[in-house]
């Protein structure tokens, strides 16, 4: 008889299971600091014109005919976000008023966004249609969680609901991954495009995004793993 292994909730060798979580487990960690530590070096090079985040990003709107999007300084570390629900771009306290190479890379890359949005870029508007099934399922999944393991796995209606659950958020991450290089895309022209920073800074905002579009590559490698796995589950 296989050996149940309730953090995968799925019958599969145990070695097999730890040989997949350990090289995930590694690149989503790999992710996190490679973001960190380019966000950590770049946010201490201060920007030649001496813009800051907020004006970068309004810049960025205004030149895209964007007038109607409020830009709000909100608390934590990298907590920046576009809300197309309310037309609100939040920038954290160090990229609102910051001006260095890191704060403007991420206060464009919102503003990339709201051009997103302004345009209907159609792969921003799929994400907008499943974060309902994506509030839903984050709901759901914890007790799918508990249920595995206080059964040493998932099985029958569980099981199903597990798969339809992780088969929303690896379509979710799916989609995101070109809404993020999209609006860094953008971000990037628009900065050097309006002046706001020189072509040599471009290397500094670059490597901040690009470590930034790692996390979200690593947050759909996760999720279909467990989505795999239960499928694999669901054969057997």
């Amino acid at each position: 008889m296989t050996t149940l292994t309730p953090i995968a909730f799925v019958f599969i060798p145990q070695p097999i299971f730890w040989l997949l979580f350990i090289g995930v487990l590694v690149f989503a960690l790999y992710a996190q600091i490679r973001v960190s530590s380019a966000y950590a070096a770049n946010v201490k090079i201060p920007s030649r014109g001496r813009i800051t985040g907020r004006e970068a990003a309004e810049a960025v709107m205004s030149r895209a005919g964007i007038h109607d999007v409020d830009i709000v300084e909100i608390p934590g570390h990298l907590t920046d976000h576009y809300d197309p629900m309310h037309r609100r771009l939040a920038l954290s306290s160090e990229n609102y008023h910051g001006y260095s190479l890191a704060a403007l890379g991420v206060a464009a890359h919102e503003a990339g966004h709201a051009i997103q949005h302004q345009v209907g870029y159609s792969m921003l508007k799929a994400r907008m249609a499943l974060v309902p099934a994506t509030q839903i399922t984050s709901q759901v999944l914890p007790f799918i969680i508990i249920g595995g393991f206080f059964f040493g796995g998932l099985g029958g209606v569980m099981l199903d609901i597990g798969i339809i659950c992780y088969a929303v958020l690896t379509l979710f991450h799916l989609v995101t991954l070109p809404v993020e290089f999209d609006a860094s895309r953008r971000a990037k022209a628009e900065l050097v495009g309006l002046g706001i920073i020189d072509r040599d800074e471009m290397p500094g905002v670059t490597q901040t995004l690009n470590a930034a579009a790692l996390t979200y590559v690593a947050a759909f490698i996760t999720s279909l793993m467990h989505l795999l796995w239960l499928l694999s589950s669901r054969r057997d």
